[in-house]
């Protein structure tokens, strides 16, 4: 006899509901010993669970960052889709930026560094953080594009610039105690609105020698 629908939904949420304690416990682990020196035992003690349990919704690290990184891409998706429909493009870009960047917490930038770490090491967190990435730089552009006020405006330019600053924020943010994000976003978005208007002129060639 198949099990009632409402049985089955439980079911689905409880186990929705323990992988995110697990991949909480995880950033906590992650955060605290890094990657390389926690063990899974280390993980189910934190979620508190038995190994044999954990194993049942991840079978290793790998899984795992895997895991943090699809949880941090589905909210980044969802922050961006909720901005737009509360506002204008120019909103969203602004709250993206104030929500992703400048309200970013150590803790949080820390776990990415050692994610961005590991994917050097590692083909398949290499692969979704690309993916990730090629997806924020797809809707930069897009963004850029919409609100230029100049023809003289490279969308792909501009984000050739806005990349490394945004990725030296969460750097910046991981190893300096009182770095200051706010300040940091202020300069990003002085930068963004110069692009935007073609107040730099040479910014296509420059962004060209940076990818060289």
């Amino acid at each position: 006899m198949a099990a009632p629908v409402g049985t089955v939904i439980d079911a689905r949420g409880t186990q929705a509901a323990r992988r995110e304690q697990i991949l909480d416990a995880a950033c906590a682990c992650f955060v605290r010993n890094g990657f390389h020196r926690t063990t899974m035992q280390d993980l189910a003690r934190e979620a508190g669970m038995t190994a044999g349990n954990f194993y049942h919704y991840f079978r290793s690290k790998e899984a795992l960052v895997l895991g943090l990184v699809a949880r941090e891409r589905e909210s980044g998706a969802l922050l961006v889709t909720r901005l737009q429909q509360e506002g204008d493009r120019r909103g969203a870009l602004l709250g993206v930026l104030a929500q992703y960047f400048g309200a970013l917490t150590r803790e949080a930038a820390t776990l990415r560094l050692e994610i961005w770490s590991e994917g050097t090491r590692n083909p398949a967190i290499a692969a979704l953080t690309d993916e990730t990435e090629a997806e924020a730089r797809a809707w930069f552009e897009e963004t850029f594009a919409a609100l230029a006020t100049s023809p003289a405006c490279d969308p792909a330019a501009l984000y050739s610039l806005l990349g490394p600053q945004l990725k030296g924020i969460v750097l910046s943010r991981a190893i300096l105690p009182d770095y200051d994000t706010a300040a940091a976003v202020a300069q990003v978005q002085a930068l963004i609105a110069a692009g935007l208007d073609g107040r730099l002129p040479a910014l296509a060639e420059t962004a060209r020698d940076f990818a060289r």
